[in-house]
Protein backbone atom coordinates (compact mmCIF):
# COMPACT_ATOMS: atom_id res chain seq x y z
CA UNK A 1 0.00 0.00 0.00
CA UNK A 2 3.14 2.80 0.99
CA UNK A 3 4.37 1.62 -2.22
CA UNK A 4 1.16 2.25 -4.18
CA UNK A 5 1.20 5.54 -2.78
CA UNK A 6 5.10 6.83 -3.12
CA UNK A 7 4.46 5.64 -6.54
CA UNK A 8 1.46 7.56 -7.43
CA UNK A 9 2.91 10.78 -5.16
CA UNK A 10 5.91 10.31 -7.86
CA UNK A 11 3.76 10.08 -10.70
CA UNK A 12 2.13 13.49 -9.52
CA UNK A 13 5.13 15.58 -8.79
CA UNK A 14 6.34 14.52 -12.08
CA UNK A 15 3.68 15.61 -14.08
CA UNK A 16 2.65 18.87 -11.82
CA UNK A 17 5.14 20.87 -13.90
CA UNK A 18 3.94 20.16 -17.35
CA UNK A 19 -0.35 21.74 -15.80
CA UNK A 20 1.84 24.76 -15.21
CA UNK A 21 -0.96 27.35 -17.21
CA UNK A 22 -3.88 25.24 -16.84
CA UNK A 23 -4.79 26.82 -13.86
CA UNK A 24 -8.80 27.38 -14.30
CA UNK A 25 -8.62 30.74 -12.56
CA UNK A 26 -6.22 32.12 -15.35
CA UNK A 27 -7.91 30.72 -18.50
CA UNK A 28 -9.76 32.81 -21.00
CA UNK A 29 -13.62 31.70 -21.41
CA UNK A 30 -12.99 31.77 -25.22
CA UNK A 31 -11.42 28.64 -26.54
CA UNK A 32 -10.03 30.58 -29.82
CA UNK A 33 -8.61 33.45 -27.02
CA UNK A 34 -7.18 30.86 -24.73
CA UNK A 35 -4.94 29.16 -28.10
CA UNK A 36 -3.66 32.55 -28.95
CA UNK A 37 -2.50 33.04 -25.11
CA UNK A 38 -1.27 29.51 -24.84
CA UNK A 39 0.47 30.14 -28.35
CA UNK A 40 1.95 33.75 -27.09
CA UNK A 41 2.83 31.81 -23.74
CA UNK A 42 5.31 29.29 -25.42
CA UNK A 43 7.18 32.43 -27.46
CA UNK A 44 7.57 33.92 -23.84
CA UNK A 45 10.62 33.31 -21.77
CA UNK A 46 10.28 32.84 -17.64
CA UNK A 47 13.19 35.47 -16.57
CA UNK A 48 13.36 33.20 -13.36
CA UNK A 49 13.53 29.70 -14.90
CA UNK A 50 15.42 31.31 -18.38
CA UNK A 51 15.21 27.77 -19.85
CA UNK A 52 11.36 27.20 -20.16
CA UNK A 53 8.59 29.14 -21.64
CA UNK A 54 5.61 31.35 -18.97
CA UNK A 55 3.33 28.39 -20.27
CA UNK A 56 5.53 25.74 -18.57
CA UNK A 57 7.12 27.77 -15.74
CA UNK A 58 5.44 27.54 -11.88
CA UNK A 59 7.44 30.79 -10.86
CA UNK A 60 5.30 32.98 -9.51
CA UNK A 61 6.39 35.77 -12.29
CA UNK A 62 5.90 33.30 -14.86
CA UNK A 63 2.30 33.31 -13.56
CA UNK A 64 1.97 36.91 -13.95
CA UNK A 65 3.48 37.05 -17.42
CA UNK A 66 -0.01 34.85 -18.19
CA UNK A 67 -2.45 36.78 -16.89
CA UNK A 68 -0.45 39.72 -18.54
CA UNK A 69 -0.31 38.25 -21.55
CA UNK A 70 -4.59 37.72 -21.27
CA UNK A 71 -5.39 40.82 -20.05
CA UNK A 72 -3.38 42.29 -23.32
CA UNK A 73 -5.88 39.17 -25.38
CA UNK A 74 -9.20 40.53 -23.23
CA UNK A 75 -8.32 44.09 -24.32
CA UNK A 76 -8.30 43.46 -28.09
CA UNK A 77 -4.34 43.55 -28.78
CA UNK A 78 -3.20 41.35 -31.36
CA UNK A 79 -0.55 38.66 -31.36
CA UNK A 80 2.54 41.40 -32.35
CA UNK A 81 1.16 44.39 -30.23
CA UNK A 82 1.43 41.48 -27.01
CA UNK A 83 4.82 40.47 -27.81
CA UNK A 84 5.86 44.05 -28.29
CA UNK A 85 4.16 45.24 -25.23
CA UNK A 86 6.05 42.72 -23.23
CA UNK A 87 9.36 43.42 -25.05
CA UNK A 88 8.60 46.85 -24.00
CA UNK A 89 8.44 45.97 -20.39
CA UNK A 90 10.74 43.23 -20.45
CA UNK A 91 13.72 43.63 -22.97
CA UNK A 92 14.19 41.28 -26.05
CA UNK A 93 15.43 38.46 -23.31
CA UNK A 94 11.67 37.74 -22.59
CA UNK A 95 11.57 35.88 -26.23
CA UNK A 96 12.58 32.41 -26.27
CA UNK A 97 13.69 33.56 -29.64
CA UNK A 98 15.45 36.90 -30.18
CA UNK A 99 15.22 39.04 -33.19
CA UNK A 100 18.78 38.66 -35.11
CA UNK A 101 19.82 42.32 -34.55
CA UNK A 102 23.01 43.64 -34.03
CA UNK A 103 23.43 43.01 -30.29
CA UNK A 104 22.23 39.07 -30.92
CA UNK A 105 24.54 39.03 -33.70
CA UNK A 106 27.04 37.46 -31.97
CA UNK A 107 24.72 34.86 -30.05
CA UNK A 108 23.32 33.67 -33.64
CA UNK A 109 26.46 33.81 -35.66
CA UNK A 110 28.75 31.94 -32.78
CA UNK A 111 27.95 28.39 -33.32
CA UNK A 112 28.78 28.84 -37.41
CA UNK A 113 31.83 30.89 -35.89
CA UNK A 114 32.55 28.25 -33.81
CA UNK A 115 32.40 25.23 -36.61
CA UNK A 116 34.31 27.62 -39.12
CA UNK A 117 37.24 27.87 -37.08
CA UNK A 118 37.28 24.66 -35.57
CA UNK A 119 37.33 23.12 -38.85
CA UNK A 120 40.29 25.69 -39.65
CA UNK A 121 42.30 24.38 -36.51
CA UNK A 122 41.32 20.65 -37.35
CA UNK A 123 42.89 21.09 -41.04
CA UNK A 124 45.99 23.01 -40.11
CA UNK A 125 46.30 20.34 -37.69
CA UNK A 126 45.86 17.80 -40.65
CA UNK A 127 47.95 19.78 -42.75
CA UNK A 128 50.99 19.65 -40.14
CA UNK A 129 50.66 16.05 -39.37
CA UNK A 130 51.09 15.27 -43.27
CA UNK A 131 54.17 17.27 -43.43
CA UNK A 132 55.52 16.45 -40.72
CA UNK A 133 56.07 12.57 -42.13
CA UNK A 134 57.26 13.72 -45.62
CA UNK A 135 60.22 16.16 -43.89
CA UNK A 136 61.93 13.61 -41.76
CA UNK A 137 63.44 11.44 -44.28
CA UNK A 138 66.62 9.62 -43.41
CA UNK A 139 69.65 10.96 -44.74
CA UNK A 140 72.12 8.51 -46.93
CA UNK A 141 74.38 7.98 -44.48
CA UNK A 142 71.30 7.28 -41.97
CA UNK A 143 69.91 4.54 -44.12
CA UNK A 144 73.04 2.69 -44.81
CA UNK A 145 73.33 2.58 -40.80
CA UNK A 146 70.03 1.30 -40.52
CA UNK A 147 70.47 -1.26 -43.43
CA UNK A 148 73.53 -2.41 -41.89
CA UNK A 149 71.94 -2.41 -38.38
CA UNK A 150 69.12 -4.72 -39.80
CA UNK A 151 71.82 -6.90 -41.54
CA UNK A 152 73.51 -7.62 -38.18
CA UNK A 153 69.96 -8.31 -36.19
CA UNK A 154 69.49 -10.77 -39.14
CA UNK A 155 72.87 -12.33 -39.03
CA UNK A 156 72.29 -12.70 -35.12
CA UNK A 157 69.37 -14.28 -35.26
CA UNK A 158 70.11 -16.86 -38.10
CA UNK A 159 72.99 -17.80 -36.07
Amino acid sequence: MRAALAAILLLLALVGPGFAALNPSEMLDEPAAEARARAISKELRCLVCQNQSIDDSDAELAHDLRALVRDRIRAGDTDAEVFAFVVARYGDFVLMTPPFTPATWLLWLAPGLVLVVGGGIALLILRRARTGDEGQRLTADEEARLAALANAETADKSE
